[in-house]
């Protein structure tokens, strides 16, 4: 079983805390339709990330990827700041 591969997801987001130690909360958006209306409406999830060496600041957009759980809220790793908060 040590030869399959895994395949651990990915989202990209938005910093939008990193008052904690080695952690912040990621904002991810996703567009979904409407049951009824058919209207795209834009859907927010917030998922607490490792940061290992404090690094995120609030507003760039970082990688997060799916991990074992690290505490009892916190199941993602940040993998890499894709863009810096402008300012």
């Amino acid at each position: 079983m040590a030869d399959r591969e895994v395949r651990k997801s990915t989202k990209v987001g938005r910093v939008v805390s990193n008052a904690m130690e080695k952690s912040v909360v990621v904002a991810v958006d996703r567009l979904v339709k409407h049951p009824l209306y058919e209207k795209t409406i834009r859907r927010t999830s917030k998922f607490m990330a490792h940061d290992e060496e404090n690094t995120c600041q609030v507003g760039d957009q970082v990688a997060i990827e799916e991990s074992r759980p690290l505490s009892r809220r916190k199941r993602w790793v940040v993998r890499e700041v894709l863009e810096r908060a402008k300012g």
